[in-house]
């Protein structure tokens, strides 16, 4: 992926992040602005984001780190996530 292209898709995370959006509606607000765009670029183009000084808003790097997260991980089998997590599970606790 070239710096130009990662760049755009930063800048659309950052601003749709600064905007309020989370999770799907970051994604989908992300490939609307960079419609060939791929998880993996999105994933890479986040650290750009997490990476920059001048990005300070806690709320909006705490939205780009779980969407990078959840589309790293998502597709994984054995990986557990807040829908398909035992009660248990989802509190930090584990069976011996």
């Amino acid at each position: 992926m070239s710096d130009k292209k990662r760049q755009k898709i930063y800048e659309a995370l950052v601003e749709g992040a600064y905007h309020g959006l989370t999770d799907e509606s970051l994604h989908k607000f992300t490939v609307e602005r960079c419609p060939k765009t791929t998880k993996k670029n999105i994933v890479l183009a986040s650290r750009l984001a997490l990476e920059d000084p001048h990005v300070k808003d806690v709320n909006a790097l705490q939205v780009i780190y779980a969407l990078a997260i959840n589309l790293r991980l998502e597709g994984r089998t054995g990986v557990a996530t807040e829908e398909n997590a035992t009660p248990a599970e989802s509190q930090g606790v584990t069976a011996h």
